[in-house]
């Protein structure tokens, strides 16, 4: 008979049944579907691309959830103000048809010429204006799927689908991480809430957990459960994790193949590792005074989006790969209410975001990081939202949605500096010059990291899968330098 006793001595373990239980509360035991891979060891460990193409080691995301105006920003239309408040000429395609119109309404703001290079910027985003030098501006951006969510995962997994994999998972699948102390795929979130689709803008997919984007928090404690309870600090805490990774290990043994159960295992090891290397890295008071004026760090508006910036120049030089900073939901959702709400979002955002290039270039860190600044739409050149207003009266009304030529930027890691790439009609509404669509944008990205975007691929229930499901992807090599 098999006694208790027997049954613990046996190798199972006390370790191995809290562990089994936690891991069945949390759904992660025996996953088929992440088992395709067999007895492939998956961890962020560094490793080398595949190919020399690209010099970019590390990537930072600015996401403006909402869609950004880009005829209001970065794509001045001359024939909108000659045509203003006249209807527009050509077909559109709307997203809200029941608050649909017409009306053409130019940009409200002033556009001028910035850099060497001449590069048009509205007087919103002044300070984005002075590093139009070392940005190539991308203003035939194409995702051809006129709503948030569709078009958001378009640009983050390379699909309108949601549950796959995004570009950090990707990234950090096939590089790994330079610190084992910190997470390698970082997601810092705005206080005002997550944007739409929520944690489905980091998450993992169907890639091993591992992978999947750790959340740090936009006010303190920024990372919760940091800290050990003081019965556990030191030496003792040191004894007792060495006891359970050895639980860990014995169970994991028995196992093999078994990757989520290796992942989550990982995820706490790192958890006890981030204890001394998150609290430093999430520390600013070893920043000088003038870094923190330049980030508009201490100020408003730009003292949240400011900090978090700096904390992810901080993770880049820390060797952490991937680093998205987002927008609360829908703050450039401008469908009303544009002549205030433009302005603001620009405001929160506008210091902060130049001062990131900035530092990362003057610290050499810029020709090895991407940075990226954009949304997931821009907008259309009619008026939405009348509301019953005069005509001429702008106060109230805003601008539908635009998947079909809008505008973003990109800058360091191997992309040209002071560049403008493409064009959308005379109207802003849809690309028709250089377009570059959601995939051939990660074929580019790939292709900066070492890799070939058909190369980088997981089996899934026997199939290779990839970041890229349009063979037509291109890379977009005027971008690059």
């Amino acid at each position: 008979m098999l006694t208790r006793r027997n049954f613990l001595e046996r190798g199972y373990g006390l370790g191995g049944i809290a562990l089994a239980s936690l891991l069945k509360e949390q759904g992660l035991l025996a996953n088929s579907e992440i088992a395709a891979e067999g007895s492939k060891v998956f961890d962020n460990h560094p490793k080398p691309p595949q190919h020399g193409f690209g010099r970019a080691r590390a990537m930072i995301s600015m996401f403006m959830q909402g869609g950004p105006s880009h005829i209001d920003l970065f794509d001045p239309k001359p024939v909108l103000d000659r045509l203003d408040g006249k209807d527009f000429p050509g077909e559109l395609k709307f997203d809200d048809a029941a608050g649909a119109s017409r009306e053409v309404m130019a940009a409200p703001w002033k556009f001028s010429k910035h850099g060497e290079c001449g590069m048009d910027f509205s007087e919103l985003v002044p300070h984005m204006a002075g590093i139009a030098d070392d940005i190539t501006m991308i203003r035939s951006m194409y995702t051809g799927v006129n709503n948030h969510g569709q078009s958001i995962n378009a640009l983050h997994n390379g699909s309108i689908l949601t549950g796959r994999p995004t570009l950090g998972s990707w990234v950090c699948y096939g590089l790994g991480s330079e610190n084992e102390n910190l997470p390698a795929y970082v997601a810092l979130t705005d206080p005002r809430g997550l944007p739409v689709l929520g944690v489905d803008n980091f998450t993992n997919g169907w890639l091993p957990s591992v992978y999947q984007g750790t959340v740090i928090r936009s006010k303190e404690p920024r990372i919760l459960n940091l800290d050990p309870p003081k019965s556990l600090q030191g030496a003792v805490q040191g004894r007792y994790l060495d006891f359970v990774g050895a639980l860990n290990q014995r169970h994991l043994n028995s196992r093999p193949g078994e990757q989520e159960l290796e992942a989550r295992i990982q995820s706490f090891e790192l958890a006890a590792r981030m204890q001394i290397a998150a609290k430093e890295v999430l520390d600013l008071s070893d920043e000088t005074e003038e870094t923190k004026r330049m980030y508009g760090i201490g100020e408003q508006p730009t003292d949240d989006f400011g900090t978090r910036c700096l904390i992810a120049r901080r993770l880049v030089e820390r060797g952490v790969r991937f680093i998205s900073i987002f927008t609360g939901n829908q703050t450039w959702d401008s469908h009303s209410n544009l002549i205030t709400n433009l302005p603001a979002a620009c405001a929160y955002v506008d210091k902060p975001a130049a001062a990131l290039v900035r530092d990362l270039k003057q610290r050499g860190l810029l020709d090895t990081t991407i940075v990226h600044w954009g949304g997931e739409m821009g907008r259309l050149p009619v008026i939405q939202n009348r509301s019953g207003a005069a005509k001429g009266d702008r106060k109230t009304v805003g601008r539908d949605h635009n998947t079909y030529g809008f505008s973003m930027w990109v800058a360091g890691g191997g992309f040209k500096g002071g560049h403008v790439h493409g064009a959308t009609d005379e109207f802003g509404h849809r690309a028709v010059e250089g377009i570059v669509n959601h995939f051939d944008y990660h074929a580019t990205l790939l292709h900066l990291f070492g890799f070939d975007s058909r190369d980088l691929t997981y089996r899934r229930n026997g199939v290779a899968q990839s970041l890229i499901t349009d063979l037509n992807a291109r890379v977009v090599s005027e971008l690059l330098a």
